[in-house]
């Protein structure tokens, strides 16, 4: 022992006592991640007490008060993963977003978000840029951290979860089991038709880009189309199925404008992000909005700097998307449900319609 530089015995003699031990194992406990035992011996209470408490079942007022105390004194904190683990539960939703650039999504992932923190639950953000194959990846890493749901805005009408984990959709319909939350596209596309008709257009266009994969949002078109039929208004439609360009659209409009004019002088765009790029284009092209041509978009885009409407618009009720499919999805944990919701819309004017 001698060649190692220090003696058995010296060795020895750096071991605390066996009462200073157990002072420096409190110690440490006390202040690096205390546990439910850590506080039921700072209480003073038993064990399932402290359970009792941090899940809200009641017990009694001084043994409440006095647990309370003990988990701020400590700053305990309650595992949510591990507890997880335990009762299957883990108050987290994952969230299945295309993306964030296109605003809709942003205001829609916000208020999902802020409606999950009400009723206690945390989210986690799956962007999947639209691919199929990333929503089936994403939704196999929420399973693997045992998400309590999932709400998605798919682009893939096979996406399913396992049997354990409910999901609602948003827009496109993922078989009679899953819920689905849309506004009323049908409505609202008759709705731009005759607000256009009724501001004097008597020869309309309707501009989209859409999916291949059938969706709510096509309904939009359907919509548009029969209110122009029922209300005799000429009308023409152009649309672009998975387009990774928007030229198509100028050139069309390009064709159709003869001394400074377009054949058209009504557009409905199925977005208001495609309403404001065909905005800019006729304006760089001469034509005056809402002079020459009035244009209603869809979606109920706000400005960020002015907190105005980016264009008219038919305004999907965000907040109000977010709570049904919120709802839906807490109320519905651990059973599937066929229900499908439609939310009304309404028209507001901005700026490129003549109220």
């Amino acid at each position: 022992m001698r060649q190692m530089g220090f003696s058995f015995e010296s060795f020895i003699g750096i071991i605390p006592h066996e009462k200073e031990k157990q002072k420096v194992v409190c110690h440490l406990k006390k202040n690096d991640n205390p546990t439910m035992k850590d506080v039921a011996r700072e209480a003073g209470v038993a064990l399932g007490t402290v359970s009792k408490v941090i899940n809200g079942i009641p017990v009694g007022e001084s043994y409440r008060a006095r647990v309370e105390e003990a988990i701020n004194r400590l700053g305990y904190r309650v595992n949510s993963y591990a507890r997880g683990l335990k009762t299957n539960q883990t108050n987290c939703v994952a969230l299945l977003m295309p993306s964030l650039y296109h605003p809709f999504f942003a205001m829609l992932t916000d208020e999902l978000t802020a409606c999950l923190m009400r009723y206690g639950y945390r989210s986690t953000l799956m962007i999947t840029n639209s691919d199929p194959e990333a929503e089936e990846k994403c939704l196999i890493l929420g399973h693997e951290n045992k998400v309590d749901g999932v709400i998605a805005l798919t682009y893939s009408p096979d996406l399913r979860p396992d049997d354990a984990t409910p999901m609602v959709t948003i827009d496109r319909h993922c078989g009679d089991r899953i819920p689905c939350v849309s506004s009323d596209n049908y409505r609202g596309g008759e709705m731009a038709a005759e607000k256009l008709a009724e501001l004097g257009c008597g020869r309309l266009l309707f501009m989209a880009v859409a999916s291949d994969i059938p969706g709510e949002v096509d309904k939009r078109g359907k919509g548009f189309e029969a209110a122009c039929r029922r209300l005799g208004t000429d009308y023409e439609q152009i649309i672009l199925h998975d387009a990774d360009t928007e030229a198509p659209f100028y050139a069309y409009l390009r064709e159709h404008i003869r001394d400074g004019r377009l054949d058209f002088d009504g557009i409905f765009c199925n977005t208001d992000r495609l309403a404001c790029r065909v905005r800019d284009f006729l304006t760089a092209c001469g034509v005056r909005i809402p002079e020459d041509v009035q244009l209603i978009g869809y979606d109920g885009i706000r400005n960020y700097a002015t907190g105005r409407y980016d264009c008219s618009t038919i305004v999907q009720p965000i907040p109000q998307i977010a709570e049904t499919a919120v709802k839906l999805l807490l109320e519905g944990r651990g059973a599937s449900s066929s229900v499908n919701v439609c939310l009304p819309v309404e028209y507001a004017p901005g700026g490129t319609t003549r109220e």
